[in-house]
């Protein structure tokens, strides 16, 4: 039986995912938006790109959930894009109606589903679906630490001037200004980093890494798309192919790096049943203070969403 993922939000994230898909040929595609038409007319555009480039998946853009029936994935971007000077934080009420009826309409139509977020603020709204859809916390995953680890890599490899694919790095933390480039697991085909630039070099690129939505934002006058949806297509990749990659994205944590309850970026392995393991790295101090503080300003979030939500 061919597979089927579900991408919730005909938006620039969720087309572009859906031409991954496509392109890769993981599985059957259905795209959902509130806007008459457009899903339909992006599903079918995408569709007609098939005979020109070689893959041959079926596409439906529809604004009914129903067709939505037994997907294996569901990758939910949907919600209001960041403009500038707004910050992830402000999205966070008018984005969790949005997530909360995306999840509560992916648990009643796909029970066995994986989800996938890509919608900001990324943690509070990982955690916002893990509660709404009361699915186990390995089939809530969040894209946040695949994209900010490759925009460390991209700014890395400027600077050095050598492939991106030789650059071995990890991001951790809330996706947001909070987040934390582990610099001491940082490295060069091997090489550690701080071998090959120096402090304020990297301190600059961390910099540049934290602040890499608001960069494309100031830009572009909205949030990035190509790259965030190329981030979530990799992990669906692996779910459903049951790589086992390695890869940094949102997990709720009971314990690991002494967290509870919250979404934060770690590395975790994805496998056919989502999130298969948690790793726990070592770091150095001020890593591990820097992380806590991501942590906080997550459940800054959380605690205002079980405020003003009324989620438990």
């Amino acid at each position: 039986m061919r597979k089927k993922i579900t991408v919730v939000g005909a938006g620039n994230v969720g087309a572009s995912a859906a031409i991954n898909i496509a392109y890769k040929e993981l599985a059957d595609v259905v795209l959902v938006d509130i806007n008459e038409g457009v899903p339909s007319g992006k599903g079918l555009d995408i569709a007609q790109m098939g005979p020109v480039e070689g893959y041959d998946v079926k596409l439906v853009g529809t604004v009914d959930y129903e067709a939505t029936k037994d997907s294996d994935i569901v990758i939910i971007t949907a919600g209001f894009p960041r403009k500038p000077g707004m910050s992830r934080d402000d999205l966070l009420m008018k984005n969790f109606e949005v997530v909360k009826t995306a999840a509560e309409n992916s648990a009643k139509y796909s029970p066995n589903a994986i989800i996938i977020l890509v919608t900001n603020p990324l943690d509070a709204m990982c955690w916002a679906a893990f509660k709404c859809t009361g699915f186990p916390k390995e089939r809530v995953i969040g894209m946040a630490g695949v994209l900010d680890t490759a925009r460390y890599r991209t700014f890395l490899g400027e600077a050095l001037q050598v492939s991106v694919e030789s650059i071995q790095a990890l991001v951790l933390g809330g996706h947001g200004d909070t987040m934390v480039p582990l610099v001491s697991l940082t490295s060069v085909g091997g090489i550690p980093i701080t071998q090959l630039l120096d402090q304020p070099t990297i301190d600059a690129i961390v910099q540049r890494t934290r602040d890499g939505g608001a960069e494309l934002v100031k830009l572009m006058g909205t949030s990035a798309y190509y790259a965030p949806a190329a981030a979530a297509v990799e992990m669906a990749e692996s779910i459903l192919k049951d790589k086992k990659k390695v890869l940094p994205c949102a997990a709720y944590l009971e314990g690991e790096y002494g967290l509870n309850g919250l979404y934060v970026g770690v590395p975790v392995k994805l496998g056919a049943k989502g999130i298969e393991k948690i790793y726990e790295v070592e770091m150095t101090e001020a890593e591990k203070a820097a992380l806590a503080k991501s942590a906080g300003a997550v459940k800054e979030l959380i605690d205002v969403l079980k405020d003003k939500a009324g989620i438990a």
